[in-house]
Parts: structure tokens; C-alpha cells; sequence
């Protein structure tokens, strides 16, 4: 199989496991597109998580983080290697509050295997999203941050 067809179809099997996870909590079809030396990450995880417990723990969280969740891709760029994704996610929080936020996702790959994923996001709005919604409707009355 050539490379470019390879990654093409790494990434449409990123994107079809992300939507399992996001709709059915099915963690284990993204766990098993990672390398057994696989990073991830994103901007508001200090630390990275490796391999597939690591992806395993990874994505568990960020699912467990949102009530409902669904992502929807603007433009894939896919080169030699890797590739870059846009995307938008939106849902409510695990307290039922809408929220929307817009990212990118960087895929390295060897073989049919993700060995680096890193998105990169508004942290900062996301977070006043998720935060807002658990905040009493009193403090958010009065302006009183937790």
C-alpha cells in the first residue's frame, strides 16, 4: 500500500474512533490505533501520556470531561508522515451546559500507527465554558468566580 493511502486511512480510522468514543464512551478502537512508544497530548495536559494505557487514560478523560460531545473536521492536511487536523467540538458539559469550542490535532505516524497526537486549543475558553456551568446561578449572579 503506498504511504499517502496508508495515512489517509490512519486518520479516517482516528476520526471514525473518535466518533465512537464521543457517541458510545468506546475507548478501546482509539486505544489501539497508538504505538506501543505512542505520545499524547494537548495543550492543557502538562504531562504526556504514552502508549495505550496511556491513550487509554488520555481519551477516557477527555470524554468523562463533557455530558455530550461530537467533533466535526474542517480540513485535513495529511504530508508526509503526519497530519494536521481542524476541527470544532461541540456538546454540553457533564452538568448539561452547551459549550463550543475550535482546535487542531497534530497526528505523527509509523506505519498504521499513531506514535504522536497533540491538539492545540483556546484552553482558556474552554475552561470558562466548564467553569461558568458549574458555578451556583447566585455566584454567577454576583460576578464571584470559585
Amino acid at each position: 500500500m503506498a504511504q499517502a493511502q496508508q495515512q489517509q486511512q490512519v486518520v479516517e480510522r482516528f476520526i471514525e474512533a473518535l466518533k465512537r468514543l464521543e457517541s458510545g464512551r468506546d475507548v478501546e478502537t482509539m486505544v489501539a490505533l497508538y504505538a506501543v512508544d505512542g505520545e499524547i497530548g494537548n495543550v492543557v495536559a502538562p504531562d504526556k501520556f504514552h502508549g495505550p494505557d496511556g491513550a487509554r487514560e488520555f481519551w477516557t478523560k477527555y470524554r468523562e470531561t463533557f455530558g455530550e460531545v461530537s467533533s466535526s473536521f474542517r480540513n485535513r492536511l495529511i504530508a508526509d508522515g503526519g497530519a494536521a487536523l481542524e476541527w470544532t467540538t461541540t456538546g454540553t458539559t457533564a452538568g448539561g451546559t452547551p459549550f463550543k469550542y475550535d482546535g487542531v490535532s497534530i497526528l505523527e505516524f509509523d506505519g498504521d500507527h499513531i506514535t504522536r497526537f497533540q491538539a492545540y486549543f483556546n484552553a482558556e475558553d474552554l475552561s470558562r465554558q466548564i467553569v461558568e456551568a458549574t458555578q451556583p446561578a447566585a455566584q454567577k449572579a454576583a460576578g464571584v468566580d470559585q
